[in-house]
């Protein structure tokens, strides 16, 4: 162990909400008044007009930074060394945050006419092509607001392929694997099918005996993600891909854990009918809180048919969208999040071919560099030891025998590491099938020193367990709320994401209480 070297303390506001602050009468602009010589009457008509004034705080300008500020000081953010896994948390280079900010993409509205729009339908079109390259698929539609609406997508999509050739009522089985990403199983039910979830066994995947067993004329697709967030790669994708082809089924590529294959592997080159990438991991593009997101959805011609539109064309004369008569419909408005594909756009054309096989290549040597170390460390498992096999862009780690010498489990550690400025670690979306895991990811990003620091911290707390585990159980301590009381995460009557929300279940116990 290297030791700690940097120390942190989270800034601590006392701060209220927004809706919170203010006074009557304060106001960060002025709108001016009617233009002199305008003509007589009010210039705002009276059915334009609210009956109430909005329930907005009035605050100045100043405060509104001060507040806001404030905030941006009690999250990590940048500070904070985030290794997250499974989601690729990239840097994301200021210069493509300019670009979405200028006028020509930011103040575009959806409805202006194509010809005043050439180059973001441009950009739409050369990005397609940019990921055709990539994946050996047909095109790509950019709707999707994430990877689960990509992976809803193939799911309508798949349901529209068999319908049109008079087997829907049929084929109602999708099959997925345990250590596949929970979106796919569950985009397959909401869209109708029946779902058949594999076990995962001695190889990290599920055999081909296995697939076969499950495999037959009602199979409607296979919804998968290779590697997994074990960092294990199927070997015997292409065998899987062809198994299910000669039931008659279609073929899903999820390629959430893209980052360490880049530029190695292409979907359509295995076979398969559909992949789905998502431009706020693998392409640099920023994400969080389900906003920014875009799930890049591209199949093969035979499927074209059924994408959603309106698609961007190529013409003699430019640009143009168009409506696709057989498609399944709108999965989101208009084209998508066209600022995050001018970000992607931007980040591809910088890393080039080459770039991103480089990205690819650092980031799976990160991740055995990480592995090394961190088995290293005792009470430290990784899942699948046996296999001797390198992983790729992430191990799936176990605290599992930490926490059976200690008490102290996964959850604990990654509570305490936040106090030393390092983003807690991923557990995991899927069964754990891993006693106690957690599954850094270092991706292309990280320096040496980062990734030194964050093992240093989490050896550090791991050993701060063994002498002092409630330090550990009990934190964090330095950031700006102690650990939280998820009693009542489960009572929807406490739920509040709105401030009017809040003040109705605050005056309705207010209410309770009284009486």
């Amino acid at each position: 162990m290297k030791g700690i070297t940097r120390r942190y303390h989270a800034a601590v506001w006392d701060e209220p909400l927004i809706m919170e602050q203010g006074a009557s009468g304060r106001r960060g602009t002025v709108p001016p008044g009617p233009i002199e010589g305008a003509g007589p009457g009010d210039p705002l008509p009276a059915g334009m007009r609210r009956a109430t004034p909005p329930a907005l705080p009035e605050a100045a300008e100043p405060d509104v930074l001060r507040h806001y500020l404030r905030l941006s000081q009690q999250t990590m953010g940048m500070v904070g060394i985030s290794l997250f896994g499974t989601c690729t948390m990239k840097y994301n280079p200021r210069v493509n945050e300019l670009l979405a900010a200028r006028d020509q993409v930011a103040e575009v509205h959806p409805h202006q006419d194509d010809s005043t729009i050439q180059g973001l339908l441009e950009i739409v079109h050369r990005f397609d092509l940019m990921l055709r390259e990539l994946s050996g698929m047909g095109r790509f539609v950019f709707q999707a607001g994430g990877g689960a609406a990509a992976a809803y997508m193939h799911a309508t999509v798949t349901r529209a392929y068999h319908e049109s050739r008079g087997e829907l009522a049929q084929r109602r089985d999708v099959i997925t694997t345990a250590q596949a990403h929970p979106c796919n199983p569950a985009t397959a039910a909401a869209a109708g099918f029946n779902v058949i979830t594999l076990p995962v066994e001695r190889d990290g995947y599920p055999s081909l005996d296995a697939l076969r067993a499950v495999v037959s004329d009602r199979t409607a697709s296979l919804m998968i993600n290779n590697p997994d967030d074990m960092g294990i790669y199927n070997p015997h994708i292409k065998q899987w891909v062809d198994i299910v082809h000669e039931a008659g089924g279609l073929c899903f590529y999820d390629h959430a854990n893209f980052n360490g294959v880049m530029g190695r592997v292409r979907a359509a080159e295995l076979g398969f009918d559909a992949c789905m990438f998502m431009l706020h991991k693998t392409f640099g593009v920023p994400k969080g809180g389900g906003g920014p997101a875009v799930g890049a959805y591209g199949c093969t011609p035979e499927l074209e048919r059924f994408l959603p539109g309106p698609l961007v064309v190529q013409t003699d004369s430019g640009y143009e969208r168009r409506e696709n008569p057989g498609g399944v419909g709108r999965v989101r408005e208009f084209l998508g999040n066209l600022p995050q594909v001018v970000k992607a756009y931007s980040w591809l054309l910088a890393m080039g071919a080459d770039g991103i096989r480089e990205a690819a290549d650092i980031s799976v040597l990160a991740n055995n560099y990480m592995e090394s170390r961190l088995l290293a460390i005792p009470g430290i498992t990784k899942s699948f030891d046996h296999l001797t096999l390198r992983r790729l862009e992430m191990t799936r780690f176990s605290l599992g025998e930490y926490t059976e010498q200690t008490g102290v489990t996964a959850v604990d550690v990654q509570n305490r590491m936040t106090d030393f400025g390092v983003d807690a670690f991923w557990l995991s979306h899927e069964p754990w099938i891993v006693p106690e895991p957690f599954t850094p990811e270092a991706g292309e990003g990280w320096s040496m020193e980062d990734i030194d620091y964050w093992i240093d911290v989490l050896a550090h707390v791991m050993e701060e367990g063994r002498g002092d585990p409630a330090m550990v159980k009990s934190a964090p301590h330095n950031q700006v709320v102690a650990q939280i009381d998820g009693s009542s995460l489960d009572d929807p009557s406490r739920w509040a994401t709105t401030w009017r929300a809040y003040q109705r279940k605050n005056a309705d116990r207010t209410n309770a209480s009284a009486r």
